[in-house]
């Protein structure tokens, strides 16, 4: 069960973090969690350079470890990075400390303050001992690529049904989405360029930028 649209009620839960980026300039904010990964990730550079669009990828800081030629094209192309954690923990289901080591060795690899928890779940103690250091990115649309009861036609739906200026949306480079996420990407690139908007990578002056590696006590 998820929510396609962040509702204003759901946001109140996470009131430090990052839902959406001020309107006004016609910008989406494409985001993608997960990778980064051979068999996806340069797939999804390809198609961001047929539009020159720049999106921000929050990756896992093993898939950096094993698989650094990619990450190093995602920043060479010029997209933003964050991070996903090392390993891709749920806050929910792991000890506080735990989690904090493993969120502050994914920042060590991808060297930016951007973070975005997998699955969106913190603890709120964690958020709060996060938001000292990191700029926490939630999203405002969730495509839903990652949904295999759903269909890559509805993948695309769910994007540009709800995206509005200022969106923050969320895909995957990931073998899971791939399908979905090859289908509906193209096609929200074609569909929001030619209502004259672009695609710009979240920077972290636009959000929250204190020391990048804190101290655990």
């Amino acid at each position: 069960m998820y929510l396609v649209k962040t509702t204003s009620f759901v946001k109140r839960f996470s009131p430090l973090a990052l839902w959406g980026i001020r309107p006004g300039e016609k910008k989406i904010f494409l985001t993608f969690d997960d990778g980064p990964i051979p068999e996806v990730t340069p797939w999804v550079l390809d198609r961001l350079d047929e539009f020159d669009a720049k999106a921000t990828f929050f990756c896992v800081g093993e898939n950096i470890h094993k698989h650094p030629e990619v990450f190093n094209d995602v920043i060479e192309r010029g997209h933003g990075v964050g991070s996903h954690t090392y390993n891709h923990l749920n806050g929910w289901e792991t000890d506080n400390l735990e989690y904090l080591l493993n969120v502050k060795k994914a920042a060590q690899m991808s060297h930016s303050v951007l973070f975005r928890p997998p699955y969106g779940k913190l603890k709120p103690k964690q958020a709060q001992f996060l938001h000292k250091h990191y700029q926490i990115v939630m999203w405002d649309v969730l495509s839903g690529d990652f949904d295999q009861n759903i269909s890559k036609e509805q993948v695309y739906k769910n994007v540009v049904n709800n995206a509005v200026d200022g969106s923050i949306i969320v895909f995957h480079d990931s073998l899971k989405a791939k399908e979905r996420m090859e289908y509906a990407l193209p096609r929200v690139l074609e569909y929001f360029s030619e209502k004259g908007f672009s695609f710009a990578a979240i920077q972290e002056n636009e959000a929250y930028s204190p020391a990048l590696v804190p101290q655990y006590a």
